[in-house]
């Protein structure tokens, strides 16, 4: 009995001590950003049964400074995370008298770089997640479909002596209000342009000033030709070593900028991130659009993407052309906007990632391509040697036998197209016209060449490959719009007739258009008469018309939208790359920077990340498993490069035109660190 009477005694002990200590004052140290970097910080006296929104209320009494505090929120600098549940209890968040926090504005000031080389100061939220901060940044510039961008960090530009004093110019957007959608949970919704708005040709807040109008204007417009100096003076990949090192620069999508160190007016750029363009709509993507040339045309300036001679004469007379409409366009011009479509209707610009819209009624049969071709087979030490045999088309497969004759026996060899790599190796001047195939094998990639003898075999031959690759036939509504498409591209890397007649624009800046690669090669008066040649092939196009063939042309490049890393193979001794493009995996010998092998996510069954040894597995059917770890970036940005992608292709718009954000988040996150409590 005495027994439970002191058990008694002491359990009531524990319980009066235990509110005694939650009742019991302390003093808690809490910076205020608005006092200044100097002064000390207040200590206001608080309980642990204090809610947060209560703390926030006695520091705004300790300041006694009457300003807006609407914005504010805590900073717990030892967790590295905001504290933004104002119903909590400071015991619930576990914060004690030892916690240094901050009180500081959720949005505060950033300077954006955008693909157009134009810098923003804007204000952006600082306590949300990367993903909802771009959507919130997205959505005060009129870009839509905000989750193919994100933000990286710049590369380190070394600046002479004589360059310190030439500070680069910024425009001030931090007058324009900022929704971010932090303050609720619903997904981002971007709403299409309203009658206001499409009569006046840009949003609503952007028309308040002639400042933002000017503003606006540069952000819909394309910029003029940068200099051969400042494009000498910028970052050139020379390898894929190089090109490994841009994407470590990513930020994470998952945690807030604070977290990663990102700090006021520091300088990040906002760049399309995954290559898989939804719904390129002219009418409303007049930002998305001339952003997105601007930061094709760079990647084709600093050599990020590969092309042929012909292919950059093309660029560089697009690229005049569009400058040239540039000077005069309008932004409010509606004119503009019918000329533009009937212009999409002449030409049948095809996007990737448009909306297929099947025709039942038409090609009910499967198109039939039989036909002599040559074929060579690179060997070691071997000539290249191309011999002459009948092929047949059928499926996604390739069959050839000796002759035509022989084509209703066993063919020499089959090759299944789906997952292949096709690339084209064309010289327009030379009639050569060839199709370079990576098809892939138990032990790896088998290289062959498909020679043609004219344009329209190759247009034929060249479409049927690409689609087969993506494990579509001939069947397909795409083959016919495909075939004309790269006849289309073909024609204009043809000399025009009308081209010894052309007279020269004395203010072409032939240097600007071009790759140093080519300013080396030829002089300026060569590149002048090269690119008005391939200008009068392209000199009809309206502007928007002009943008979207650049960009049709550039998607239509062999290494278009591949990310590159430096990986190691588990069990491997030796440093590979691994390209990560909107549908596949590729496996990249360093030596000669060929692909040696090909996954495609629809092959993918799942994949996961050991966040303790910092290792990426991915088991895809027919049970093939890799595993590697990442040798320069965070595997995180791997992760999420894998996980965006698969999101992208799955991604299903509703009229209300929402966001998955749970979704994405989901699928990128992985094992991370919550960027508030």
């Amino acid at each position: 009995m005495n027994l439970q009477i002191l058990c008694l005694s002491l359990h009531s002990l524990c319980v009066w001590l235990f509110l005694f200590i939650r009742m019991a004052a302390w003093d808690l140290s809490v910076t205020v950003e608005e006092l200044g970097p100097e002064a000390p910080p207040i200590k206001i006296s608080v309980t642990s049964d204090l809610h947060i929104g209560g703390v926030i209320f006695k520091i705004v009494e300790k300041t006694q400074l009457q300003c807006d505090w609407s914005d504010h929120a805590l900073w717990w600098e030892q967790k590295q995370q905001w504290v933004l549940r104002t119903s909590w209890t400071l015991d619930k968040c576990g914060i004690h008298a030892d916690a240094r926090l901050l009180f500081t504005p959720q949005h505060k000031a950033l300077r954006l770089g955008l693909p157009n080389g134009v810098t923003l100061r804007l204000r952006a939220c600082f306590s949300s997640p990367v993903f909802r901060t771009v959507h919130g940044i997205c959505q005060l510039l009129n870009i839509r479909y905000p989750e193919e961008m994100s933000l990286l960090r710049p590369v380190e530009e070394k600046k002479k002596k004589k360059d310190k004093d030439s500070a680069e110019d910024e425009y001030d957007l931090t007058g324009v209000p900022l929704t971010s959608g932090a303050e609720d949970d619903c997904p981002f919704k971007i709403t299409l342009p309203n009658q206001l708005m499409a009569r006046i040709g840009m949003p609503v807040h952007f028309a308040d000033s002639p400042k933002t109008q000017a503003i606006y204007k540069m952000l819909v417009v394309s910029q003029p030709s940068p200099s051969p100096e400042s494009i000498a003076k910028l970052y050139r990949p020379a390898s894929k070593v190089d090109k490994t090192h841009i994407h470590t620069r990513w930020l994470d999508s998952s945690r807030c900028l604070l977290q990663q160190g990102v700090q006021e007016n520091d300088k990040l750029w906002l760049r399309f991130k995954y290559y898989t363009f939804h719904d390129m709509e002219p009418k409303y993507d007049g930002v998305r659009l001339t952003q997105l040339y601007e930061q094709a045309r760079w990647a084709i300036l600093l050599e990020d993407n590969d092309c042929t001679e012909e292919e950059m004469m093309l660029f560089g007379a697009l690229q005049y052309h569009i400058g040239k409409l540039s000077l005069s366009q309008e932004v409010n011009s509606c004119q503009g906007m019918e000329d533009l479509e009937s212009a999409l209707e002449s030409l049948e610009v095809k996007m990737v990632g448009e909306n297929k819209s099947a025709d039942v009624l038409e090609n009910m049969t499967a198109p039939e391509l039989n036909d002599y071709l040559k074929l060579f087979r690179p060997k070691k030490l071997s000539l290249r040697d191309y011999k002459q045999y009948w092929f047949k088309f059928q499926d996604t497969s390739i069959f050839y036998y000796k002759s035509k004759d022989e084509s209703y026996g066993e063919p020499i060899q089959q090759m299944n197209l789906k997952g292949c790599e096709v690339a084209p190796d064309v010289n327009i001047a030379g009639q050569k016209f060839c199709i370079r195939l990576l098809v892939p094998a138990p032990e790896g990639m088998n290289e062959a060449y498909l020679r043609c003898e004219n344009e329209k075999q190759y247009s034929e031959w060249m479409a049927a490959c690409k689609l087969a690759s993506k494990g579509l036939t001939l069947l397909d509504s795409s083959y016919q719009k495909e075939v004309k498409n790269i006849q289309t591209f073909l024609a204009m890397q043809r000399p025009s007739s009308s081209a010894s007649t052309a007279q020269v624009d004395e203010s072409i800046n032939t240097l600007s258009l071009v790759s140093p690669r080519y300013t080396k090669k030829y002089k300026a008066k060569q590149l002048t008469i090269r690119i008005l040649e391939a200008y009068q092939n392209v000199a009809q196009l309206s502007l928007m018309a002009a943008i979207l063939k650049f960009l049709q042309i550039w998607q239509s490049l062999p290494d278009f939208g591949i990310s590159y890393f430096m990986i190691r193979f588990k069990g491997s001794r030796k440093d590979e790359v691994l390209g990560i493009a909107n549908n596949r995996l590729m496996r990249i010998d360093l030596g000669v920077g060929d692909v040696v092998k090909t996954w495609r996510y629809n092959n993918m069954r799942q994949w996961n990340v050991n966040w303790d040894i910092r290792q990426v597995a991915i088991e895809f059917d027919g049970n093939i498993n890799i595993a590697f770890s990442c040798v320069t970036a965070d595997c995180k940005i791997v992760h999420e490069y894998i996980g965006g992608y698969i999101f992208m292709l799955t991604r299903v718009r509703n009229p209300s035109n929402t966001v998955n954000e749970e979704l994405f988040l989901k699928l990128t996150g992985g094992w991370v660190k919550l960027y508030s409590l």
